[in-house]
């Protein structure tokens, strides 16, 4: 890797905290966990502040490692990992049926990859909600150097309580982001509202699967490391989440069937830093290798020794190393997908 990767890599961690408080929060982080002896009333009740320090602490670990797009897709053989993200963001556009000159809002949207993408792919415009300071000011710099500030935008807002007028958009979706909230049926309400009538929601949800027990004590493990290193209150089931989209008043009937873990996702329940024991070599996908991983834990405990990392990067670095545990033993066990798909209707007033 170029000095200048590593230098980027350096200048970012922390996001907006300030590199002397870099360890400060972590330890903070980390108490809000059950294994660090937290609570899931706390983290849910405390969401706002321990997800902006998760992605304050992770997102420059996640540039640096995955690119633009902070999330899953299933790989076919031949396909690359850009190939398959972006596969994976243009059948969400189809299914939301976009039509060029369109508004739609991508809520959680990170540093912006797939809004970007959506927006290019479907000829929309694409407003990002984020409550993360760092990733806007990153995601509004991308949008520029892509060439589309004109007609991608972001707001800094809460998704539990949005700052937007009724019947605003004419499509919504959300990409591994809804997660993160703490009430599944506030957060979809709020969506419901700002939603057209008659026009759709989709989302691709992280959630356990029928196959998740909550009595076995290795499940509950492989759960709370998934949250962990990933910044969750807690971790739905499918079933949770359809019926809080039900709840909110959205018809959620119709869902595609996504691969189920064994056969095509299994290989991508990984984190940043590991892809999959069984993909190909690629100087793509380097970075999210057993080798790079091991090559990137090495490189920021380096820059946290020469000082141009903060304290605290290591342990960063560590709690992502839990995550990529979590996710790929909750694949291989089937109580874990990151990509539930849905795609759920706002009905006009009339409707029955």
């Amino acid at each position: 890797m170029s000095k200048a990767g590593a230098l980027d890599l350096a200048s970012g961690l922390g996001g907006k905290i300030e590199k002397k408080e870099v360890l400060s929060a972590v330890e903070q982080y980390e108490k809000y966990h059950n294994l660090y002896g937290g609570a899931n009333e706390d983290r849910k009740s405390n969401y706002t502040d321990m997800v902006n320090k998760y992605y304050d602490l992770a997102t420059s670990f996640y540039e640096f490692g995955w690119g633009e797009s902070f999330h899953f897709a299933h790989r076919f053989n031949g396909e690359s990992l850009r190939e398959s993200i972006k596969r994976h963001e243009h059948f969400l556009g189809l299914q939301l049926g976009l039509k060029p000159g369109q508004k739609v809002l991508d809520v959680g949207c990170g540093i912006g990859g797939p809004l970007r993408e959506i927006s290019r792919f479907s000829l929309v415009s694409v407003t990002g909600l984020n409550n993360n300071e760092y990733q806007i000011s990153r995601g509004k710099e991308l949008n520029r150097i892509a060439g589309v500030d004109k007609t991608c935008d972001f707001v800094k807002a809460d998704f539990m309580k949005m700052p937007i007028p009724d019947n605003s958009y004419d499509a919504v979706y959300a990409i591994e982001a809804t997660c993160h909230a703490p009430d599944a049926y506030g957060c979809y309400s709020e969506i419901y509202r700002v939603l057209k009538p008659g026009q759709c929601f989709a989302a691709y949800e992280w959630c356990m699967t029928d196959a998740y027990n909550s009595e076995n004590k290795e499940h509950n493990k492989i759960k709370a490391e998934i949250e962990i290193g990933d910044g969750l209150p807690d971790i739905r089931s499918t079933t949770q989440c359809i019926e809080a989209l039900q709840k909110a008043g959205f018809e959620a009937s119709h869902r595609p069937s996504l691969p189920s873990p064994p056969q095509t996702l299994l290989p991508l329940f990984s984190s940043v830093w590991q892809m999959s024991f069984w993909s190909h070599f690629s100087l793509s996908s380097f970075r999210l290798t057993a080798a790079g991983r091991f090559f990137t834990k090495n490189l920021v405990k380096a820059l946290e020794y020469v000082g141009l990392a903060p304290k605290g990067s290591q342990r960063v670095q560590d709690f992502l190393e839990k995550a990529a545990e979590g996710l790929v033993d909750g694949g291989k066990k089937e109580i874990f997908t990151p990509m539930f798909f849905f795609l759920a209707r706002k009905p006009h007033s009339g409707d029955h």
